[in-house]
């Protein structure tokens, strides 16, 4: 069947993007049929790095959202992957509520995937816990612990929240934290990380041999927790 894959948040600056980015290279070097849709009007990822497989998508437009259930509808066995911007969650779960979305997906045979990029602060793990108790058992989560936003995870590891993501059996992956000036350094290429790790002719705009190594060593590692979650199997 095919699936939406909401990735959010809520916060801003936790790498929901990065996570987004990532999903949308995963998918295309998996050869997994997938579509993009960007809730980040101002600056988002997959309109800026992936604009083949992507639109945008304005969250405050109901016609916008119920476009994202009908594209999806026509799809068979395809990722549908959403790029949240931040503090944009409240818009997407009164649209849920207000249509009952996730009956409508159950009937329609489309799965409805939350994915929680988290730092390691407190807010991270209330807003997971708001999430969880919002939907319960009704749709599927990810939880991202995102190392390059915090590597102590303490606070989420002793929490309720953590406990009823067991009992609901919530995957968690964790993202490697990739060397600072190096993200910087691909962020100015403007590329992809794939693009941006496996050009040698940009090496005296940015990315040097052992960073594209790192790059290509920290994609493979996000890879294999793909892997882990099926995501190329489901």
């Amino acid at each position: 069947m095919s699936e939406i894959h909401f990735i959010g948040g809520e916060k801003g600056g936790v790498g929901k993007s990065i996570v987004a980015r990532l999903l949308a290279q995963y998918f295309i070097d998996r050869e997994i049929k997938w579509q993009g849709f960007d809730g980040d009007l101002s600056h988002g990822a997959l309109m800026r790095y992936y604009s083949d497989f992507a639109s945008p998508l304005d969250l405050g437009r109901l016609e916008a959202m119920d476009s994202l259930i009908e594209s999806t509808a026509e799809l068979e066995g395809a990722k549908v992957l959403v790029d949240l911007a931040a503090q944009s969650e409240q818009r997407l779960h009164a649209w849920i509520e207000e249509a009952a979305i996730a009956e409508l997906c159950s009937e329609l045979g489309i799965g409805l995937v939350f994915w929680h990029v988290m730092d390691d602060g407190k807010d991270s793990v209330t807003l997971l816990q708001r999430l969880l108790s919002r939907y319960g058992d009704s749709v599927r989560y990810v939880i991202v612990q995102n190392a390059l936003r915090g590597d102590k995870f303490d606070l989420f590891e002793q929490s309720e929240a953590h406990a009823a993501a067991r009992e609901l059996g919530t995957p968690v992956m964790s993202l490697r934290a990739l060397h600072h000036p190096i993200m910087k350094k691909i962020d100015q290429l403007d590329q992809s990380f794939w693009a941006a790790s496996n050009n040698p002719g940009w090496a005296d705009k940015g990315l040097g041999l052992m960073e594209r190594q790192r790059v290509k060593v920290w994609m493979r590692n996000a890879y294999d927790e793909f892997d882990r979650l099926g995501l190329a199997s489901d």
